[in-house]
């Protein structure tokens, strides 16, 4: 069984910084993108920020020049840099991967982990 398991939500104050991190585990044949999304109380859950296993980069206008992500494909695991963090940012942060496992190696399909809340407050 494959699962994703997401670490480093907190609170802080407005212009400091959180590190999330997500590592995938499990019968993994190969994963594709892995993302970050969020979701605040009576939003929808959107699209924070994306990477490809080549390395290119997708972001939110509202976090672009503030979050970073980078993975480490060795690892399987998928980071989001947070800087400059606004109250706005406050939302559960959900981590994504389009992946395939090692028994339906032909069956790509999205996989989620169970979230990880991040609240900007002073």
């Amino acid at each position: 069984q494959v699962q994703l398991v997401e670490s480093g939500g907190g609170l802080v104050q407005p212009g400091g910084s959180l590190r999330l991190s997500c590592a995938a585990s499990g019968s993994i044949f190969s994963i594709n993108a892995m993302g970050w999304y969020r979701q605040a109380p009576g939003k929808q859950r959107e699209l924070v920020a994306a990477i490809t296993s080549g390395g290119s980069t997708n972001y939110a206008d509202s976090v672009k020049g503030r979050f970073t992500i980078s993975r480490d494909n060795a690892k399987n695991t998928v980071y989001l840099q947070m800087n400059s963090l606004k109250p706005e940012d406050t939302a559960v942060y959900y981590c994504n991967a389009v992946m395939t496992d090692a028994i339906r190696p032909w069956d790509e399909y999205d996989l989620w982990g169970q979230g990880t809340q991040v609240t900007v407050s002073s």
